[in-house]
Formats: C-alpha cells, sequence, structure tokens
C-alpha cells in the first residue's frame, strides 16, 4: 500500500479559515460503514446517529497557547518557540526556529517573563529546554502565547477559546483534538437527555498530528508517540457499553488512537491506564473498540485519511471525499 494511494485534489479554497458560527452548524456528510451511502446534514444532526445506551468518548485535552517569540538573551536576535510537550517541572520539549540560534547553554527571554535555557539538542532537531519564571507558568502561556494552528490555516485566530472543545480541561495539547469542536454545551446536553452516555480520555496532542508520511510504503512510517490516560469511570463505562451490545462512538481520531492503543493490548478489553502509544493505524487494521467515528475531513496523503479508510472502507472513503469536494 502506497502513500500516494491516499491522494485526493483538495482545493486551497475549500479550507475553511474561520469557523462557523453556531458551532454545530457545520455542515456534516454521513458515510455508512456497511453500505458505503451518503448523506448530506449539519453537525446538529448528530443525535439522530446516537441511540439510547450508546456512550460517546470525547477527548478532554486543552490546548496550550503553545507558541511563545522571543529574543536571544546576550544579543536581542529574536527567536520562535513551539511547546511540545513537559517531561518534568519545568522542562519541555520544543521547536525552534531558527534552530541554529538554540544551542545547549543558550538563553533567551520571552516578554521579561519567562527565560529558557537550552538543555540538550535531540537527533530529530528538537530541543530540551528548562524555564524560569516567577508565579505561575501556565498563566504566564495565557499572557504571551498564541495559539499553534494548524499550518494550512492561515487567519489569525480572533478568540484563542475557539480553539478549544467546550469540554476540555486537562492543559497538555499542541494542537486541538479538532472533531470537538463542532458541540456546543446545547448539543451535549440534549445528547445527555436522550440517554446517550459522554465520557472522557485525555490524549496530549502532538505536533507529530500534521507531520507529512514521507515514506512511499505507508507500512514503514514511524508514528509520533503521545501520552494518554483512561480513568477507571470511563473504563467501566464503555466496558458495560459493550455487554448491553450498545455502541461506543469515537470523537477523534485522537480518542479512537486512545481507545484501539488500549483494546489492543489487552485483547478488545479497556482498563484504565495511562501511558504512551505510537498506534499507526491503516487499512488492514481489524478495530477492537470502537462502532462509529465523528471526524473532520483530513489532509491527502495523511496518516489520519489512512485511519478513516481502515475504518469505513479505503473505497468508501476515497468515493465520500471525492463527493465532498465536488459537492464543497
Amino acid at each position: 500500500m502506497k502513500t500516494s494511494d491516499f491522494y485526493f485534489d483538495l482545493p486551497q479554497e475549500l479550507i475553511a479559515q474561520t469557523p462557523i458560527e453556531p458551532r454545530d452548524h457545520s455542515r456534516m456528510l454521513v458515510l455508512s460503514r456497511e453500505t458505503g451511502e451518503i448523506t448530506h446534514k449539519h453537525f446538529y444532526d448528530v443525535i439522530d446517529y446516537l441511540n439510547e445506551g450508546d456512550t460517546l468518548i470525547v477527548n478532554d485535552s486543552r490546548v496550550l497557547p503553545a507558541r511563545i517569540y522571543g529574543e536571544k538573551v546576550d544579543t536581542g536576535s529574536k527567536i520562535e518557540f513551539l511547546l511540545l510537550e513537559q517531561k518534568q517541572q519545568d522542562v519541555w520539549e520544543i521547536l525552534c526556529k531558527p534552530g541554529k540560534k538554540a544551542k545547549p547553554g543558550v538563553r533567551f527571554n520571552f516578554h521579561n517573563l519567562l527565560e529558557a535555557e537550552v538543555l540538550e539538542v535531540l537527533e530529530d532537531g528538537n530541543r530540551i529546554v528548562k524555564f524560569h519564571y516567577e508565579g505561575n507558568f501556565f498563566h504566564i502561556l495565557d499572557q504571551i502565547g498564541q495559539m499553534p494552528l494548524p499550518p494550512y490555516i492561515t487567519e489569525k485566530l480572533q478568540d484563542q477559546e475557539r480553539y478549544q472543545t467546550v469540554y476540555s480541561h486537562e492543559v497538555g495539547s499542541a494542537a486541538a483534538p479538532t472533531a470537538g469542536l463542532h458541540f456546543t454545551k446545547e448539543l451535549m446536553e440534549k445528547i445527555r437527555q436522550k440517554g446517550v452516555n459522554i465520557a472522557a480520555v485525555t490524549l496530549h496532542v502532538g505536533l507529530g498530528t500534521f507531520r507529512p508520511v514521507k515514506v512511499d510504503d505507508v507500512t514503514k512510517h514511524k508514528m509520533h508517540s503521545e501520552h494518554y490516560e483512561i480513568s477507571p469511570k470511563t473504563a467501566e463505562l464503555i466496558r458495560k457499553t459493550k455487554q448491553n451490545g450498545k455502541r461506543v462512538f469515537a470523537v477523534g481520531t485522537t480518542s479512537c488512537r486512545t481507545l484501539e492503543s488500549v483494546g489492543t493490548a489487552h485483547n478488545g478489553e479497556i482498563v484504565a491506564e495511562d501511558g504512551y502509544t505510537d498506534i499507526f493505524i491503516y487499512p488492514g487494521y481489524q478495530f477492537k473498540v470502537i462502532d462509529g467515528l465523528i471526524t473532520n475531513f483530513h489532509l491527502p496523503e495523511s496518516t489520519l485519511i489512512m485511519l478513516v479508510s481502515a475504518f469505513a472502507g479505503y473505497d468508501s472513503i476515497m468515493n465520500a471525499y471525492q463527493t465532498a469536494v465536488k459537492e464543497k
């Protein structure tokens, strides 16, 4: 299976640059996994596809305003940091540009509120840095940081909260788990009132989400590793849903990868645990946990279009994407 098998023509003008209001008024394409049939709806219609006793699993990770701009302490030359993952107290793995300035021992100042010292340069060019500051690190980030929008979004974000899901509260992602951005609090409440369970897992989205597949042979691609957590309460709810013959819907590829990672490690069972996953799902993968997937459209040749092709079938997905491009 080649990476080029997952190419489709995506006209630039079809990538929305500003979000729709209200959130749940986005258009939604419904694809039947069984028949390949396509229906055109709006996101608020998602409730019609959920039955009493089903369980909806969301990712409650919250995006850090992880892009910060500063200057080298001794020369004042400019630097941009993108925080990827906290390694320990005040120690982070980051991307920076220009990278040549960030050698071990070099210090950078950010708005006189944060100072960072480069500790190490990793093999992939990322840096390990230690931050020095007074007060609360995350409060400072809220003051000086910008949201790390995907590279295909070029418009400036007017409202930082619009790039968070309404249920996010575990801070740690370098990018939003975007499938959940379409839910409003009112829609969530209507879904609950219908007797559908809603529970959360946490997977902190790394920048590898946007990393292109650079090998021709799909099976040779190595996924980035991301931290996840499933609580005892969520694990028990999923087990009960399955025992009752009801369905588990994952909101987003991050929720899907969390559930499938744990299911793969425990013979299809869901247990409470936290750890790291680098699961790469592509056609041929047998799903162990989820029965439905709510997700956005994905870029050509990305690991994410490979995942949805594994779930709904390659031909069905390619046909759905061509239909979506045609229907605009």
